[in-house]
């Protein structure tokens, strides 16, 4: 059972700030920020969930089997991660690329205290037989000086695991696939990364949230392993019998200049290309919310609809669906697991071909952060602008990836990868 107080702040944000710095002395962190953007579907404007009572962390095999044991046991908030790899769990695939991070496949915690900010009002929950350290945290957190902004990081020299023109060669490897009629899409991802580095974990976050200002960003903090992330994309919320999906395919540039980044938000909105990468995944996102939906109940929301942010223009569309009162919240996820916008269609064939053709282990990027709620809802988005730290290996590394259909142009595609990368590379690199 839990304790719930509601606390009034004049300055909320100081108080984000203030509260972020206090929560790195817990070895289980897990903080969700949409950093005030405008959204239909916000539930709040950030959550921070600090020091486990219980936690399940585990591989992938029956990966989703042990998380709906450990959630319905827990009949409480769990905060965590999946990773990109437990599709080898929903499905006869396997993943032997290099793994430098070694995060475990699958990581979630019950925490002993919770906050749940909303406007200048936070709802702060501790577990009964921690209750009496409110007061004394509360003090804590009001001393905590603001995260300094400076030079998170000191003469990092990112590298990549795919040069230039290996990556041309791998892109039209995957044309023929699409060409031969085997794929009509695949999601094609690199890494980039840095080794023998150690960084500052939240002022390399703070940096990047701030060029950024993503709806769905987050900070983990698992012991010696780090989530840095600044995604723009949902993957899956749930709320009563409603699920919403709103899956990302279609990026443009920003530009300083009003009228040319007008021109290029109206050059994304009429793109064929990336239209019809948009619509594959939309059809794709469907197939996938129709395994546990109520029949008839999948519509799409929106299709195609332009939304910009600080570092990008994107194509999002929304698709939802009804399930039964009863239906099981990790069954609704494991159904639709790997996300639509990171894997490709038909999405078997097309995991199995860029399993054998990406040169790392994608890990957490492309897999998911978020919640459980005690009523059985849920949000989780996608983890992409990102940046993963192994504290202990002092391994640093991000990923991007981008949508290869029969329209693709490898050159292209290859740019639209640096455009994503750009905040990341910002911020490591200074």
């Amino acid at each position: 059972m839990r304790t719930k107080y509601i606390h009034t702040f004049e300055d909320i944000e100081k108080f984000k700030n203030q509260i972020l710095i206090w929560a790195q002395q817990f070895d289980d962190v897990v903080w969700l920020d949409s950093n005030n953007y405008k959204q239909k579907y916000a539930s709040y404007d950030a959550v921070l969930a600090v020091d486990a009572f219980t936690g399940i962390k585990t591989d992938y095999y029956e990966g989703f089997e042990k998380l709906k044991e450990y959630q319905t046991n827990a009949n409480d908030w769990v905060f965590g991660y999946l990773t990109y790899d437990l599709k080898n769990d929903v499905e006869d695939l396997q993943s032997h690329n290099f793994d430098a991070l070694e995060f475990p496949d699958l990581y979630f915690f019950q925490p002993k205290k919770l906050f749940l900010l909303k406007g200048d009002t936070v709802e702060i929950q501790y577990l009964n037989y921690v209750d009496d350290e409110l007061e004394d945290d509360l003090k804590a957190i009001r001393h905590c000086e603001e995260a300094r902004r400076g030079n998170p990081s000191n003469n990092i020299k990112i590298k990549l695991q795919i040069h230039k023109d290996d990556y041309f060669e791998k892109i039209n490897s995957v044309l023929e696939h699409i060409h031969r009629g085997d794929i009509y899409e695949a999601n094609f991802c690199q890494e980039f990364y840095a080794e023998n580095t150690t960084i500052n974990p939240l002022e390399t976050y703070t940096k990047l949230n701030t060029i950024s200002k993503p709806p769905f960003a987050s900070f983990i903090k698992m012991y010696d392993n780090y989530v840095l992330c600044a995604s723009p994309e949902r993957y899956l919320k749930k709320e009563a019998q409603s699920v919403i999906s709103q899956p990302i395919k279609g990026t443009a540039r920003r530009s300083d200049d009003l009228r040319e980044d007008e021109q290029l938000k109206a050059n994304l909105l009429n793109d064929e290309k990336e239209r019809s990468e948009n619509i594959m995944i939309v059809d794709l996102v469907r197939n996938d919310l129709s395994k546990t939906a109520l029949k008839g109940s999948v519509k799409v929301e929106e299709l195609c609809k332009i939304y910009t942010f600080d570092q990008v223009h994107q194509m999002i569309s929304t698709v939802k669906s009804t399930v039964e009162e009863n239906t099981h919240p990790v069954d609704i996820i494991k159904s639709t697991f790997p996300m639509g916008s990171m894997t490709g269609a038909p999405k078997i064939s097309a995991m199995k071909i860029i399993e054998a053709l990406e040169e790392t282990k994608r890990g957490l990027y492309s897999g998911a952060v978020g919640y459980f709620s005690p009523e059985n809802n849920f949000d989780f988005n996608v983890v992409i602008r990102s940046i993963l730290y192994n504290a202990t290996k002092k391994y640093v590394s991000y990923s991007v990836g981008g949508a290869i259909t029969a329209k693709s142009n490898p050159l292209k595609e290859y740019e639209e990868c640096l455009v994503k990368a750009k905040a990341m590379r910002e911020v490591l690199e200074n």
